[in-house]
């Protein structure tokens, strides 16, 4: 079960209920895949609504693997998301939201 306070969402996944984190080390990948420069270019480009498919792949392949799961944005891109696009926008929002706080 996720637990929020620790900035864990709850998402159905492929048919199957996985807990998503974005952990200090997912936001380095996400640095590093997204070329965001650092922590505050990464939220400020964010919080202005710049998401692009690739960025929510890259969001929620981060957050799944903090939280301890082993896929590849690759695999994830393949699979079902519960609520498709607007789901996946949903579940990245809140990871942003845990890791960065709202503005």
């Amino acid at each position: 079960m996720a637990n929020p306070h620790r900035g864990e969402v709850a998402a159905r996944i492929g048919g199957r209920d996985m807990t998503l984190c974005l952990t200090l080390g997912a936001l380095a990948e996400l640095e590093a895949r997204l070329g965001g420069g650092d922590l505050v270019g990464l939220g400020a480009r964010f919080a202005e609504g710049r998401i692009s498919a690739r960025d929510l792949t890259a969001i929620l392949g981060a957050g799944l693997r903090g939280a301890g799961n082993a896929m590849s944005d690759d695999e994830l891109a393949r699979l079902p998301i519960e609520g498709g696009v607007r789901g996946a926008a949903e579940i990245a929002v809140k990871l942003l939201t845990y890791a960065f706080g709202e503005s």
